[in-house]
């Protein structure tokens, strides 16, 4: 029974037993350099109320984490937003700008100042995250290539400011924590290969909690989660096993293209 609440508290009892410190991105950024820490990071993508549940276990066990949400309605739900941020949590901007604008990146990051702004009217946000959109041919991450995200005063963005020859990085993507196979952009190339061959490689979450029990994980880590994926087990649970096994194969065909 993977991916259920009971799961991921567990995950965070295993960490918390192992002795991380845990940190939000921007306090990571700020001050975690030189501690032995785990940054947990959620991307809302759909399902908000599913966020608010895992920042409830989270509020429960003493750990704050980072919530992404994107500027979408099945993301956008600002009592949800108020409630997690109101425990301690950070909030942050889960941007899609450059597929939302059809590859245009001046209309992008005008759209991106947009909703940052709008998301800043309900809490302070100081960090972004960009949402992957595996079907759009667009990475918005490339915005940046001409416009400078810290003039509008965010101080990081994960994949462009975190060192990940020094963090490990596990994301829930695919519904599998060895998602990277399927992934079209959550996924960190070359430190991948390395962390292989050096026996990081985790399919479920009992393997990861293995492994922090095992004292196998590197000092530092960020896990990502997508809340949508954790249910009870019941109707819920399996739905979302049954999609995302679609989706993955849809991804694999993704990526195989790319390579071709």
């Amino acid at each position: 029974m993977d991916f259920t609440l009971k799961a991921y508290k567990s995950l965070i009892c295993a960490l918390k037993e192992a002795r991380y410190a845990f940190l939000t991105f921007d306090e990571f950024l700020s001050e975690g350099q030189d501690w032995k820490c785990v940054v947990l990071r959620h991307d809302v993508d759909k399902l908000p109320f599913n966020s608010l549940r895992i920042a409830r276990i989270e509020a429960e066990e003493g750990v704050c984490s980072t919530y992404y949400f994107r500027a979408v309605p099945e993301s956008w739900n600002e009592v949800v937003i108020r409630e997690i941020a109101g425990m301690g949590h950070e909030v942050g901007y889960h941007y899609e700008s450059l597929t939302t604008c059809g590859g245009d990146v001046d209309a992008a990051y005008a759209d991106f100042c947009a909703n940052l702004e709008k998301l800043r009217q309900i809490v302070p946000v100081k960090t972004i995250c960009m949402h992957g959109s595996p079907r759009s041919p667009y990475d918005s991450k490339d915005i940046w290539k001409k416009y400078d995200y810290r003039k509008s005063g965010i101080v990081g963005e994960p994949y462009l400011d975190v060192n990940f020859g020094e963090v490990f990085y596990l994301t829930d993507t695919g519904r599998r924590w060895d998602g990277y196979k399927v992934s079209v952009r959550d996924k960190i190339p070359g430190y991948q290969e390395e962390w292989n061959k050096a026996g990081l490689v985790f399919r479920t979450t009992s393997d990861v909690i293995r492994g922090v029990e095992e004292g196998m994980m590197p000092e530092k880590i960020m896990i990502t989660t997508h809340p949508q994926r954790w249910e009870e087990f019941g109707w819920k649970w399996a739905r979302e096993m049954v999609v995302q096994g679609g989706k993955n194969a849809v991804k694999r065909m993704i990526v195989w293209g790319k390579r071709r």
